[in-house]
């Protein structure tokens, strides 16, 4: 069995051969979240509950002074019972929202419907990839397959700019789809990876259950990294904090990510020790 050593070794090889010695370390402080459907999701996710949308505003209370002070918008919301984030509802909102500002939209599953109004305001998607049936079914409560998901993933890719975020150990902390997800990126393609990591929170129904392994996300980091040696990989803002975040971090310079956001002081002190060099951004880092 690989140690984690060995295992960074070789994702660092990989980045070293394919990448400049940049390293950019995201602090979102200009990018606004915003809400299009207010703190109300129609499913009751396993691993959310609905939880992280009262961190964001509802876009009927954006503000001028949010305008004047937010360079982006991340702009996302509950799910349908189908879903989806019905982005489509409020294109006319938000099309007058974006002025000069830059748009990166968590839209969840579309149709060609959705399409249309989607393409004509996105400068990003992110959009959530899932590798296994059982875990749509059973963390999502969603009757739909990993089909559905790449079916939708290929129609955004189409007419928007996508980066796939796959959420490792999103079964509970258990780890499932997440090496098929790659497979299938592979396949369909992909111009980024952004990774994030499944945090227990509190009243939700995996309240009780462990993040990953950092073994166990290490492993397919550096998987992505060999599979994909030159697209850009994210390390996002979702994942644990504490002492998990201490030791989850700078593994993840050492095996060759390309960004952080809100990295820990001993991933950015490791960084400089590896000579990269570090770029500060302050937004969202899809964006």
């Amino acid at each position: 069995m690989e140690s984690l050593e060995s295992l960074a070794r070789e994702g660092w090889k990989v980045r070293k051969d394919n990448f400049p010695p940049d390293i950019y370390f995201s602090y979102p402080l200009k990018t606004q979240a915003v809400s299009v459907t207010g703190d109300h999701c129609k499913l009751n996710c396993g691993h959310c509950g609905g939880h992280y949308l009262k961190n964001m505003k509802p876009l009927a209370d954006i503000s001028a002074d949010d305008k004047l002070h937010a360079q982006s918008f991340l702009i996302s919301g509950g799910c349908t019972a189908e879903g989806k984030v019905p982005i489509g509802e409020h294109i006319t909102e938000l099309a007058a929202l974006k002025e000069d500002k830059r748009f990166n939209l968590h839209v969840g599953l579309v149709n060609e419907e959705d399409m249309k109004g989607i393409a004509k305001i996105a400068d990003k998607i992110s959009f959530d990839f899932v590798g296994d049936d059982d875990t749509i079914h059973e963390v999502f409560g969603l009757q739909r397959t990993v089909r559905d998901y790449a079916d939708s993933y290929e129609r955004l890719r189409k007419e928007c700019k996508v980066i796939p975020h796959i959420c490792i150990g999103l079964h509970g902390g258990e780890i499932r789809g997440e090496y098929n997800a790659l497979e299938l990126l592979y396949d369909l393609g992909a111009d980024g990876l952004t990774f994030i990591i499944f945090t227990p929170t509190r009243e939700t129904r995996y309240a009780n259950r462990q993040p990953p392994a950092i073994k166990d996300v290490l492993e397919i980091i550096v998987t992505a990294r060999k599979r994909f040696p030159q697209v850009p990989i994210h390390l996002g803002c979702m994942r644990p904090g504490g002492r998990y975040r201490r030791e989850l971090d700078p593994w993840a310079v050492r095996a060759g990510v390309n960004s952080i956001v809100t990295p820990t002081l001993d991933a950015v002190r490791l960084a400089a020790s590896l000579r990269l060099l570090p770029v500060k951004r302050e937004e969202c880092c899809a964006l």
